[in-house]
């Protein structure tokens, strides 16, 4: 799969082109190794934040062959995987990983999970890669270059939010904790949430919620949990398709809250949340 954008944008730091394009084939590499070598009975190999918060060991073979593979190309650069953790580098860009978003998902066979790469220089992510193989689809961007849908048959359309929606008629995608008290929190906030939208849709992945904002298969999202590695690339996705990703009163999306939109409608469930006080378990 390929991807359209301007190959000879800069970073200071490399082609953003050459990182994409990394980006691209690694996750393309991952992404066929997840359905190819899936057995028949996914084992959990590790429990994280709960018991039902799993890692399997498919997780950890996608996360060695995409460090792999990159640190082949790019040996100097840091990384942050969610299995793996952080680990330094001396050139000033460093790779955020999510190798199975959705992995509870992938255990049970659901189709909604995605492998996500994106790539930061200096602290700003300028290249992003989300791969949703059951679907045959890769979303990707680069900073200031828009953002792409490519499909399995090869053609590619341009992403764009979905714009006036009135919060009475979005639909809005978000997502649960492991902890059976946030969980508990997270249904309250439904409740203030729910009567004012149109829909609520939940599927288990961040980054393929955060890609459905792009595409305007949602039009918008919100949850209390993601990390870095579940939003990084995603995030640039759906910036780059004319969308907003943020927290709470002017914060930065975080772990505590994460909200992504179109304009107006960004601000108008900004300002639902933020009197339900979501961040709170």
């Amino acid at each position: 799969m390929t991807a359209r954008f301007a190959a000879g944008a800069q970073t200071g730091r490399g082609n953003v082109h050459d990182l994409l394009e990394l980006a691209i084939t690694t996750a393309d590499a991952a992404g066929a190794m997840l359905v190819d070598q899936r057995p028949a009975d996914v084992r959990v190999a590790a429990t994280k934040s709960s018991p039902t918060d799993v890692v399997t060991e498919m997780d950890r073979a996608a996360e060695k062959l995409i460090i792999e593979r990159i640190r082949a190309s790019r040996p100097g650069d840091a990384f942050l995987g969610e299995e793996g953790g952080a680990s330094s580098g001396g050139s000033g860009v460093r790779w955020i990983i999510d190798p199975i978003d959705g992995t509870v998902n992938y255990l049970y066979g659901l189709p909604d999970w995605a492998v996500s790469i994106a790539a930061e220089v200096d602290g700003e992510i300028v290249a992003g890669v989300v791969t949703v193989p059951t679907r045959g689809e890769l979303y990707t961007a680069a900073r200031g270059e828009g953002s792409y849908l490519v499909h399995r048959d090869g053609s590619t359309e341009k992403l764009s939010c979905n714009t006036g929606i009135p919060l009475e008629r979005a639909l809005i995608a978000t997502g649960f904790g492991y902890f059976a008290q946030r969980r508990a929190r997270q249904a309250e906030v439904l409740l203030g949430v729910l009567p004012r939208v149109r829909d609520i849709r939940r599927g288990g992945s961040a980054a393929v919620d955060l890609c459905s904002v792009a595409s305007g298969r949602v039009d918008g999202y919100f949850e209390r949990g993601p990390q870095e590695w579940d939003v990084a690339a995603g995030g640039l996705i759906v910036r780059e398709a004319g969308g907003f990703m943020g927290g709470l009163n002017g914060r930065p999306a975080s772990a505590e809250m994460t909200i992504s939109a179109g304009p107006g409608l960004y601000e108008a469930l900004h300002d639902l949340l933020a009197p339900l006080s979501p961040e709170r378990d």
